[in-house]
């Protein structure tokens, strides 16, 4: 038996990259796997192949904009399944015309909702179930670009994602005393279809230098499965050829 047997994870942002990654890993340790995006296809793969290998998954595709959906997808879990112990608060999104000087309104909205309205949204309707029930792990994906300031990833991502620093570390604040534990983490350039809004395009050398989902998957697996009095309040997960030092360093990219 895996460390989470018997526990029920919900993945958003699973289709790819972090996500699908950390659905496999909680997956191998034993935890229902509740997957949501807005593409089915891909989260039904991904569920395919977590069936395939003895484990259980659920898909509940949903554009998390959207509170009520949301609130279906919760609703829908907790009737299912009966709890709701760990949330991969996963999803975001970037854009391409993302500096100060091509910003829209349009684009604002898009970075705000799809990255801390969406995260907000979804650790305020599981919190209910996981107080009722007596605890829950939130881990939320921010990014280095949520504790640095730095012209690569715009200002709206690096704005939207530090607030979801701050609002991780405002959940284990309040409800430490209900037993729930929350992490903010912060991995730098991951290997992931986020990359292709980028302006400019990256090498394969490049691509394979920076960290992959399996790496993000791995450490989220190690959150889920401390033990349930310890919490890992922020952890960062960079990779070792750090292209920011390196261009810091003088060195050619």
């Amino acid at each position: 038996m895996g460390k989470l047997s018997g526990q029920v994870a919900w993945v958003t942002g699973a289709g790819s990259g972090i996500g699908e990654a950390a659905a496999l890993a909680l997956a191998e340790e034993g935890a229902t796997l509740v997957v949501t995006g807005r593409r089915k296809e891909p989260l039904q793969s991904l569920a395919a192949r977590i069936q395939a290998n003895g484990g259980t998954a659920e898909v509940e595709a949903a554009d998390l904009t959207d509170a009520s959906a949301i609130d279906g997808v919760v609703k829908r879990t907790a009737e299912k399944f009966g709890r709701i112990d760990i949330l991969v608060n996963n999803a975001g999104v970037n854009i391409q015309e993302r500096s100060w000087g091509k910003l829209s309104s349009s684009g604002i909205d898009a970075l705000v909702q799809g990255n801390l309205t969406s995260a907000f949204n979804c650790a305020r309707a599981v919190l209910p179930v996981m107080r009722a029930q007596g605890g829950g792990q939130m881990i939320h994906t921010s990014s280095m670009s949520g504790r640095n300031i730095g012209p690569m990833a715009g200002p709206g991502y690096i704005a939207a994602k530090h607030a979801v620093v701050a609002m991780s570390h405002s959940i284990n604040v309040e409800e430490c005393i209900n037993n729930i534990r929350s992490t903010a983490f912060c991995p730098g350039e991951v290997n992931t279809p986020i990359l292709k809004n980028r302006p400019n395009p990256l090498s394969d050398e490049d691509l394979a230098r920076m960290l992959q989902p399996e790496h993000c998957g791995d450490m989220i697996r190690y959150i889920a499965c401390l033990a349930p009095g310890v919490t890992m309040n922020e952890v960062w997960l960079t990779p070792t050829w750090n292209r920011g030092y390196v261009a810091a360093l003088g060195r050619k990219l």
